[in-house]
């Protein structure tokens, strides 16, 4: 979808240099990356993408869900009232929206499984869900990916 002239890959995942299991994630998803893209590790897509590109190229943001794992782990919010984020989910849609170039948001569905039973679980749902839909409110095209193929929702 990203993939019509130069990509600027913005990976969003802010890596702890203990979690072993995550920086071999992280590692194995450098070495598949094409070696032309303009890559921006640890990015904050909303601060980023107020920096020209290019209407040529397109702009990947890679994933929401490690972004907003990150914004919750930087305010601490894991056990926070619903909201913590806010300001930071406010701040991306508004990025997202004035954006006017080709963009491609990857982002998780976790609300078609069960109710996680942990607290943290739940509040990751509840705020992806809402995040989710605020993003595809302000973008022209909407796609599920199942299996590997695109289903467009909009």
């Amino acid at each position: 979808m990203a993939d019509a002239g130069p990509v600027r890959y913005l990976a969003t995942a802010v890596p702890d240099p203990a979690d072993l299991d995550f920086a071999e994630r992280i590692a194995k998803h450098r070495e598949r990356r094409p070696s032309d893209w303009t890559v921006v590790e640890s990015a904050d897509p909303a601060t980023v993408l107020v920096e020209e590109f290019g209407a040529a190229g397109a702009t990947l943001i890679d994933d929401i869900g490690t972004w907003l794992t990150a914004r919750i782990d930087a305010r601490d919010a894991w056990n926070a009232p619903r909201g913590t984020v806010a300001p930071d989910a406010d701040a991306l849609v508004a990025a997202v929206a004035a954006y006017r170039h080709r963009l491609v948001i990857v982002s998780p569905e976790v609300g078609m499984g069960v109710i996680p039973a942990t607290r943290s679980g739940r509040l990751f749902r509840d705020e992806i869900g809402t995040l989710n839909q605020r993003l595809a409110q302000v973008c022209d095209e909407a796609f599920l990916i199942v299996a590997g193929i695109p289903v467009r929702l909009r």
